[in-house]
């Protein structure tokens, strides 16, 4: 006989974000539990570079591998949260969520509060991939959802997708389970939205100068049975939400239509924005499917050893003066070359400068090798020694050093019931966490192309910089780079769905020339999502080009020129 269901809370449930990144505002915990009512309070800590760093953390001391930040976070303001009744989740635990649930304890003990902490695993997959310095599976929410259903004040994970952290508490209190897509897909939205902090409330958004910008409050999302929600943040903060802030992060670190997860598929493309009054965005509409059979695993490992070297080029002549050190450099190496050789020159300089900084062009020289004796000694000795027979006012930035590892993330795919996924208990027990039937799963694809709008009608164009009509958002997914680019208007969304093409991105971007660039239309956001494959190399610990996280490239993208229509501008 089948037990009865528990009964559904009727309330809404009040889920802020309190971190980002390892490195976030150390004083956000806090602030969000003292600026306003929470529930739950979460934070984000874990990204590629993160792993690496923690691996490599856990090499020097098997007992290290989370995230330390948080536990000092936690003992600033574990009273104030036990005191509010508000439950903490978070990813901080990195590849040790079992240490770092220990340490809470201890910590908790010692002030005197009594919490129940409980921590979700799986995710390790390091014994299975031997080459790797860590490897591990991208897990969903419904670990989170069965530690706070049986009681936990306090869930520490490993590796879980980003919007895991705010879809499992969601999942618990409305007593969600498994195949209920649309409120699940949802709250995954909400999470998605949440995940980066005050990158929701104004941070790093196009249109900073349209509110205010200074120190931003991080965000909450009031999540509904349904699993709409409301984006805000707490009263007297700084930043604004708007239905542009929240768009621009909806397309960061997206790439098309269907968003997937290990307990659903979200679609982004049924996703609905209402401005709900002020800092106040309602979030509805949202549309959920069956999940894929397989789970993501991010490897990361040592690829090598990297070192560069900047040369300054001032005043006159700057193209030949890097093609003489070009040339001399040349010589030195083919002695013995580097795996992998880069130059970049950057024209920082300008004519007739006021400064002799502002008259100075940059020439980047970055190797790679297996061997860390090719980069270190070859290229600060051939480097040092042209310092007195180069071109005139030969100085470098900084002398090279004698070559540093780098990292390489790699992403692969495994079955769902591969993964051991398991809740933690405070009291020791451990639950399964059963992976979806596969039958309750659906390989994914990409979506159909939706129709386009009507093209805005011919009329006087003007030479433009495209940021004036379109916002835009960059980031990283391992090697590739995805931009988000948004219209405000549906007269800007008629021009920008016509004349931003994959090829004219291309034309703007030359770098992404002879890369494969796919476009995705989201008409409901009035947006278009760009994935470039393979623009940052090996990924962000490898530090391929100059922003190695894409970071502003899609503010570069707003910043060409293009003919637009007058009636835009």
């Amino acid at each position: 006989m089948t037990a009865p269901a528990a009964p559904r809370a009727a309330t809404a449930v009040r889920i802020g974000n309190a971190s980002g990144f390892y490195g976030d505002r150390f004083d956000a915990v806090r602030e969000m539990l003292t600026g306003g009512e929470l529930d739950v309070l979460t934070g984000d800590y874990l990204a590629e570079l993160t792993m690496l760093i923690l691996g490599r953390d856990r090499l020097k001391d098997p007992s290290a591998g989370y995230a330390r930040t948080f536990l000092r976070q936690l003992e600033e303001s574990l009273g104030l949260a036990h005191d509010r009744r508000v439950r903490i989740v978070t990813n901080a635990g990195g590849l040790n969520p079992a240490g770092l649930a220990d340490a809470v304890r201890q910590s908790a003990d010692r002030l005197g509060i009594p919490v129940r902490v409980a921590h979700v695993e799986g995710d390790d997959l390091g014994p299975g991939h031997p080459d790797s310095l860590t490897a591990h599976a991208y897990l969903g929410g419904f670990g989170i959802a069965a530690c706070l259903r049986e009681g936990a004040d306090i869930v520490v994970t490993g590796r879980v997708t980003d919007a895991a952290l705010v879809m499992g508490p969601a999942a618990a209190h409305f007593g969600w389970a498994p195949g209920e897509y649309d409120r699940l897909a949802g709250a995954v939205v909400a999470g998605h939205v949440l995940e980066c902090g005050t990158q929701a409330t104004g941070g790093n958004y196009a249109f900073f100068r349209e509110g205010p910008a200074l120190r931003p409050g991080f965000p909450l999302a009031e999540i509904h049975e349904d699993g709409s929600s409301v984006i805000t943040k707490h009263p007297g903060t700084g930043g604004f939400v708007d239905v542009g802030t929240v768009t621009a992060q909806l397309l960061y670190e997206t790439t098309g239509a269907r968003y997937a997860g290990p307990d659903v598929t979200a679609r982004l493309d049924t996703v609905r924005l209402t401005q709900d009054g002020p800092d106040r965005v309602r979030v509805d509409g949202v549309r959920g499917e069956a999940p894929p059979p397989t789970l993501k695993v991010g490897r990361t490992r040592v690829g090598g050893f990297r070192n560069e070297v900047v040369f300054v080029l001032t005043g006159l002549d700057i193209e030949a003066k890097a093609a003489l050190v070009r040339e001399q450099m040349a010589d030195a190496f083919a002695k013995s070359r580097p795996q992998e050789v880069r130059w970049e020159l950057v024209r920082t300089d300008r004519p007739d400068a006021d400064t002799e900084e502002t008259a100075s062009a940059l020439l980047r020289l970055v190797v790679r090798d297996p061997e860390q004796a090719v980069v270190g000694r070859a290229l600060s000795g051939a480097a040092v020694e042209l310092a007195l027979g180069s071109y005139p006012g030969f100085h470098v930035l900084a002398p090279p050093g004698k070559g540093s590892p780098y990292g390489v993330f790699e992403a692969a795919y495994i079955p769902q019931d591969d993964v051991e996924h398991i809740a933690v208990l405070d009291d020791g027990r451990r639950e399964p966490v059963p992976a979806p039937p596969a039958a309750d799963t659906l390989v994914l694809e990409a979506a159909a192309e939706p129709e386009l709008p009507d093209p805005l009608p011919p009329g006087p164009v003007r030479r433009a910089a495209l940021g004036l009509v379109a916002g835009a958002r960059s980031g990283d997914k391992g090697g590739d780079a995805n931009v988000g680019v948004w219209a405000r208007t549906d007269e800007a969304w008629r021009w920008l769905a016509h004349e931003l093409t994959a090829d004219r991105f291309q034309q703007l971007i030359p770098e992404s020339q002879g890369l494969t660039v796919t476009r995705h239309v989201l008409p409901n956001l009035r947006a278009l999502n760009f994935v470039v494959e393979g623009v940052l190399g090996a990924g962000v610990a490898a530090r391929h080009r100059f922003d190695p996280q894409a970071k502003a490239l899609g503010e570069w993208l707003r910043s060409r020129r293009l003919d637009i229509p007058e009636a835009l501008l």
